[in-house]
């Protein structure tokens, strides 16, 4: 390659919004593997339990939901090894330890094992939640640090469109009966994830990128990362609701068919794979703050598009407003996901250690564990019922957003 070719391709990459690619093969690589095991874990747990093992469907439901609120301890464990241990040790143990929960899939066929899967599964996902965004800041600089979360973030939603279609292109091909080598295969991933991971070079910030003392006194650190921890979960439960609430409000509150949903799922992941980088590096708001605030006023938007075909007058509309609810959704979500991550790691001194991280993960696993019976119970109650709390919910977050700054002394040194 030529120092010409070579420069166009760095300004390229520039436009695009990417961060320096070069020499972090293997952290890419790994971060795309783990999220192609994710979005093969999403279509393949309860259809396993129901059609391969004949357990019955509400039953393994509860079974996994109990398995799943058991692991949520594991946020603060994993925290404390983090600081024992670094974070590439308990990425490379979180992907184990989903390897030998996949794995344990296969033997399972009573309800007490479900659950008991489920925490090893968890239990995995949650580990490596805790410690991925603390391990960006071992493995990137510290001027690229937003630009590398929209890339991950970016590289998640591949690695789930890729696992999710390659899951579904297996049970087309082969029938109900391919789902016990691919959970085998999906182990096999994580694997394989867990060597890219434990190959890295990683470094830690440098003392002056992490102060430990300053004139805010650390229970302001406290209650503002605490902040910070509640204003995240309408993001969470807004990331659930694509999940969870998006496919019954479709065929039961719209009466639309049940491509619907996968259909507002693949529009999503194609924007937020395509966009995520260039709206990150060139539209939002350059401080994490402010575009925190600008991606939840999008989000309550998005929130009340979802709505619009609820009403009687508006439900000719369904198909155009559920397209424009999606889009706000996908905007709202590239504004929101790196600057909250960038936030979670640098909002306070020692922002990126353990404690901390647990507290942030945490938040995550218990909105994903809450969601599915909130958004049941609101869409039993009326169709508007979820998506207005949701909207209320992210409008509070963006009046709060702005207290969301790090203290003077903090910002100085993480300028220099």
């Amino acid at each position: 390659m030529t120092t010409a070719t070579a420069r166009r391709g760095t300004a390229t990459a520039a436009r695009l919004g990417l961060p320096a690619l070069r020499g972090h093969g293997r952290f890419v690589t790994g971060n795309l593997i783990d999220s192609v095991g994710n979005g093969m874990l999403l279509p393949l747990g309860l259809l396993y339990f129901t059609d391969v093992r004949g357990l019955p469907a509400a039953q393994v439901g509860v079974a996994m939901t109990v398995g799943q609120a058991l692991a949520l301890p594991v946020t603060f464990l994993a925290g404390r090894l983090m600081d024992r241990t670094g974070p590439r040790t308990v990425v490379v143990a979180a992907n184990v330890l989903s390897a030998v929960g996949f794995t344990l899939l296969l033997f399972a066929d009573r309800l007490w094992h479900v659950a008991a899967v489920h925490v090893v599964v968890q239990a995995g996902i949650n580990m490596y939640f805790t410690a991925q965004r603390t391990l960006i800041t071992h493995v990137t600089a510290p001027g690229e640090r937003r630009a590398w979360f929209a890339f991950t973030g970016s590289l998640r939603n591949v690695g789930l469109a890729a696992g999710a279609a390659g899951a579904a292109g297996a049970l087309a091909l082969f029938g109900k009966g391919a789902l016990s080598w691919m959970i085998a295969l999906d182990a096999a991933t994580y694997l394989l994830a867990a060597l890219c991971f434990a190959t890295l070079r990683t470094t830690p910030p440098g003392r002056e990128e992490t102060p430990v003392g300053g004139p805010v006194t650390r229970s302001a650190h406290t209650r503002r990362y605490l902040l910070l921890v509640a204003v995240n979960l309408p993001y969470v439960l807004a990331q659930a609701a694509l999940s969870v609430l998006v496919a019954l409000y479709t065929t039961r509150s719209l009466g639309l068919p049940a491509s619907a949903a996968s259909l507002l799922f693949v529009v999503n992941t194609v924007i937020v794979s395509a966009c995520s980088t260039v709206v990150t590096a060139r539209l939002a708001p350059k401080a994490p703050r402010r575009a925190v605030a600008a991606g939840y006023l999008v989000m309550a938007a998005g929130m009340g598009a979802f709505m619009l075909p609820a009403l009687p007058s508006l439900a000719s509309t369904a198909w155009v407003a559920l397209g424009c609810a999606i889009t706000l959704f996908s905007v709202a979500e590239m504004l929101l996901g790196p600057a909250l991550s960038e936030l979670s790691v640098t909002l306070t001194p020692g922002a990126a250690g353990g404690f901390t991280q647990g507290l942030y993960q945490f938040s995550w696993a218990v909105g994903m564990v809450a969601a599915p019976a909130l958004f049941t119970l609101l869409l039993e109650a009326g169709p508007l019922l979820p998506w207005g709390a949701e909207a209320v919910a992210c409008l509070i977050a963006m009046a709060a957003a702005p207290a969301l700054k790090a203290p003077a002394r903090h910002r100085r040194r993480n300028a220099r």
